[in-house]
This record gives structure tokens, C-alpha cells and sequence, in this order.
């Protein structure tokens, strides 16, 4: 457990760990069995490790506190040493969001350190070496991955790190206004200027909603209709690569200032454990970026509710908080809309794993953020301009979310996982840690890094953080994860859809 966390009064044993001296539950380290002695609690009834257990009695209908937080209230009267969770503790509202003073000031980079990256035309570097296909619509989406099927070889010998295909489910059968197309077309803006592509093409077909000529893109672009059909279009996309491959061709990593890093911060598949280890683990790597002056860009919208007064008292100025708060309102009328609750956001592998309602959830998820003041506030795929801690509105969803990240310029994800994900991001390399040992041992081909040693015993959140860190920029520098190993990547790419599809 981190010294930070030990000052606020966090208190670990081999069997329970108790973030703050005034929760009513702890988090058991291993599975509880009835009538054993955790010091002087008897506990009830099994308490499966990763989940909560009474450290005193909590009456029906009052809150029920985890992270020093509200993350409930209790159904119904609860005893010391009885097993938390969905049977006697349910969600309730937290009362709204009232805008945060905001005082906190941006920190003057303190650090310096390079990556190995490549360096663009126009300044901006990237942390791999890819030619691409962007799609206007679904109706190109074959076509282009033939392209890439043709093609991918030939650039791989040539030394760049192939040819990826991006595809999607949209492009049309949506209005040709309003925040769906505007959200398609800003994603595909982020793609095409992104410095992980050395060169990119986009094919359409010709008659989609989303016109090419409609979209500001500094890459060739063809249709299928103009081209002459399926085959004609392969081999122009084809040619049009080939021309590209020699400045990719020619790319060579060089020295480039972490300062000009940017970091998505993604979870999936959370649980117990999430926001004791590997989250934290993430914003102590966070906040080293940022004190590099780099970015670290956190997301995720719907997991963070109920916690996200604690980020907008770190907001860098008044107008920040209210941006964020406003995007909370946002989504709480978003989900009211399609008779939804943001407390539907657990799902049920979140459950199993320990998290009982979307305010624990969330408690856990803003750790990633770590303890840097909050910069700014972006709008989904978004170009992210500012450095330091920023937020953007994503929904909780990983593919979703990670590809407005990815537009908004992030050349690196770290996705963080307590019941284990397979997920990959190209162009950029997506680093998954695990929360618990036991996951990293038994989906070892997909997890690059372990912080159940946090939850062991073995170190302390500092000293996860700073290992996970340096991984980070040996990734940023050509070390390739376990994703790009497996050939993840390619299907992840996921804009979000928002809108009545007709």
C-alpha cells in the first residue's frame, strides 16, 4: 500500500484492507469463510475476496462508505462482518452536481526524459510506424481491408509496421446533421492527422451521408462508385499506399521529449481490486507524465459519476469544473432519455467481481487520474491541445471510448483490467495490467503488466506506478505489447454512434 494511502489511515492485513479509517467496509484480500476472526470481527457468511465486508453496523436506508465516499445506502440493517454487496446495498442518487470552487493551479513541468518516437512532417511524433485506410462508410469496409490484405506484406519488408484497415458500422443511415455525423466526422479528422500513420488513404463509396468531400482531411481519398467498382478501387488504394511507402519506408525513431507523450487511461472489466491497485498504480504513472509535461487523458464519463466532485475541485479554473459538471448533466439526461440509470453501467462481470453500484465504480475508476489538477475538458475525438491532467467525454465503453482518445491524439493507452480483457488499440499500442495476480497468471498471453502486488503485500502503489511507468515508455519507444502481439487492434476501432439510425 502506497505511503499516501497509509498517511490517509488506510490499514492492510494479510486478509482485508481498509482504504480510510472512516469506511464502514474493507475489501478481503481472499476469500472469507464464515465464523472465521478477521482482528475483532467475526465474519457472517462468505465473503468472496475482491468484495466488501461490514466493519460495523450500517442501519437500512442510510449511506454506506468506501474510499472515505458515499457508494449506496443499505436495503436493509447490516451487521459487522456480514458480506456487502447487490443483496443489501443498493444505488441512490448522490443529489446532482453543484459546480466546485476551483482553485487548483496547473504545476510547471518538473522533470525531463525522452521517448523514442518518429518524428512527423509538421512536428508532432508518433510511437509506431503504420499506412492506413480510413472508410467513409460501412459500404467501404471490405474494399478496404482487401486493400490492406493486398498491401501488408509489401510495407511490412519495406520496415514499417504494416497496413491497417479501419472499419466501422456507420457513415450513413444517419441525419445528415446534428452530433452523430459531427461526432463520425471529427473521429475520422483525429485518425487521418494522426502521428502513429506515416501515410493514409480513405475510401468511400460515393453516395453515403458522410461525403468525403465534407470532411477536412490532408490525405487521398477515392470512392468506389468513381473509381469503377470494387477491383478498380483495390488497386488505385493500392497504388496510392505505394506512392506513400518510402517516406514510411525511411522513418526512424529518434529522441523525442515525454512532454510531447499523450496517454489515454482506460479500464475495463474492473473489479474488486481496480481502485486498490492497478488504478491507482496508473494515476502515480499519470502523474509522472504530467510532471514530465506530458498529457494523460482521462475519460470514461458514466464511470465517473458520484466521484466527480473530487475532480472538479482539481479543476485548473471555474470554467473547467463547470464543463466537466456539465457532461455529468448531460448523461444523466442521455440515459433518462432511453429509460436508462448510470447505475446500469456495472455490468455483470463487474458485479461478480466486487463492485456493487456505478458510485463505487466510479470511486475506483478516477484513481487512474492520480493527483494532478485538472486542465481541461474535451468534447468526444476532440484534438487535445492542453498538457497536464485533462478529461474527455467518452461513453464507459473500451472500444468506444479508447478511439475518441486515440482521435484527440493519444499515441499510447493503458487499459487496466481486474476480470481480464483482450483488447488492442492500433495504430497505437494499448499496455494492459492486471489488478489481481491470479488474473495476470491466468491470461498471461494478454497481460503485459501485474499490480496484484500492491494487493499482495509485495509493494506499495508508488512503487507500481513508477514500474508501470517506465513501461509505458519503453512501449512509446517500439517495445510491443502483448495486443500487438496477438494482432488485436484492427476491429476495436469503434466511433461513437449517437443518434437514431434510419
Amino acid at each position: 500500500m502506497a505511503e499516501h494511502e497509509r498517511d490517509r489511515g488506510g490499514a492492510m492485513t494479510k486478509d482485508v484492507l481498509v482504504l480510510r479509517p472512516e469506511d464502514d467496509v474493507a475489501v478481503a484480500l481472499r476469500d472469507l469463510v464464515a465464523g472465521e476472526r478477521i482482528g475483532s470481527l467475526t465474519v457472517a457468511g462468505p465473503v468472496p475476496r475482491g468484495h466488501k465486508l461490514a466493519l460495523r453496523p450500517v442501519p437500512a436506508g442510510t449511506w454506506l462508505r468506501k474510499y472515505g465516499q458515499p457508494i449506496g445506502t443499505a436495503s436493509r440493517p447490516i451487521v459487522p462482518g456480514e458480506h456487502v454487496h447487490t443483496h443489501n446495498l443498493e444505488f441512490a442518487e448522490h443529489g446532482g452536481t453543484a459546480a466546485a470552487p476551483a482553485s487548483a493551479t496547473p504545476a510547471e513541468p518538473t522533470l525531463s526524459g525522452t521517448f523514442d518516437g518518429y518524428r512527423r512532417p509538421g512536428g508532432r511524433a508518433g510511437t509506431r510506424n503504420y499506412l492506413g485506410i480510413l472508410t467513409s462508410v460501412n459500404c467501404s469496409a471490405t474494399v478496404a481491408k482487401l486493400v490492406a490484405q493486398r498491401f501488408d506484406q509489401e510495407a511490412r519488408e519495406a520496415g514499417t509496421d504494416g497496413v491497417l484497415a479501419l472499419t466501422h458500422g456507420t457513415g450513413c443511415g444517419l441525419a445528415d446533421d446534428g452530433e452523430g455525423l459531427a461526432i463520425l466526422r471529427r473521429t475520422l479528422e483525429g485518425y487521418a492527422r494522426h502521428p502513429n500513420f506515416a501515410g493514409l488513404v480513405m475510401i468511400g463509396l460515393g453516395c453515403e451521408v458522410n461525403q468525403i468531400s465534407a470532411l477536412d482531411l490532408p490525405i487521398p481519398t477515392l470512392t468506389i462508385q468513381e473509381s469503377g467498382g470494387t477491383a478498380a478501387t483495390v488497386a488505385a488504394a493500392t497504388a496510392a499506399l505505394r506512392e506513400l511507402l518510402p517516406e514510411a519506408a525511411r522513418s526512424r525513431r529518434t529522441p523525442v521529449p515525454l512532454a510531447e507523450l499523450v496517454l489515454g487511461l482506460q479500464c475495463g472489466g474492473s473489479d474488486g481490486y481496480s481502485g486498490l491497485s492497478a488504478n491507482p498504480a496508473l494515476g502515480v504513472a499519470a502523474d509522472l507524465l504530467v510532471a514530465h509535461g506530458g498529457t494523460a487523458v482521462l475519460g470514461e464519463t458514466p464511470e465517473i459519476y458520484g466521484a466527480e466532485h473530487l475532480l472538479a475541485a482539481r479543476a485548473a479554473s471555474p470554467e473547467v469544473a463547470a464543463r466537466l459538471l456539465a457532461r455529468i448533466d448531460w448523461w444523466r439526461g442521455y440515459v433518462a432519455r432511453h429509460g436508462g440509470s448510470l447505475d446500469h453501467n456495472p455490468s455483470p462481470g463487474n458485479r461478480a467481481g466486487g463492485i456493487t453500484t456505478i458510485l463505487e465504480k466510479s470511486l475506483g475508476a478516477v484513481t487512474k487520474g492520480g493527483s494532478s489538477p485538472l486542465t481541461a475538458v474535451y468534447e468526444y475525438g476532440e484534438a487535445v491541445t492542453e498538457r497536464g491532467l485533462v478529461f474527455m467525454d467518452t461513453p464507459g465503453y473500451d472500444p468506444v471510448s479508447a478511439t475518441g482518445m486515440v482521435a484527440g491524439g493519444a499515441q499510447l493507452i493503458c487499459f487496466t483490467t481486474g476480470r481480464g480483457s483482450v483488447y488492442g488499440c492500433r495504430p497505437v499500442p494499448s499496455v494492459k495490467v492486471a489488478t489481481n495476480t491470479e488474473l495476470f497468471r491466468r491470461l498471461g498471453d494478454d497481460m503485459d503488466l501485474d499490480c496484484g502486488t500492491v494487493a499482495d503485500g509485495l509493494e506499495d502503489v508508488e512503487q507500481a506506478g513508477r514500474r508501470l511507468f517506465g513501461l509505458l515508455v519503453e512501449t512509446a519507444s517500439g517495445r510491443r505489447t502483448r495486443s500487438e502481439e496477438l494482432g488485436f487492434g484492427a476491429e476495436e476501432f469503434v466511433p461513437w454512434q449517437l443518434g437514431a439510425v434510419m
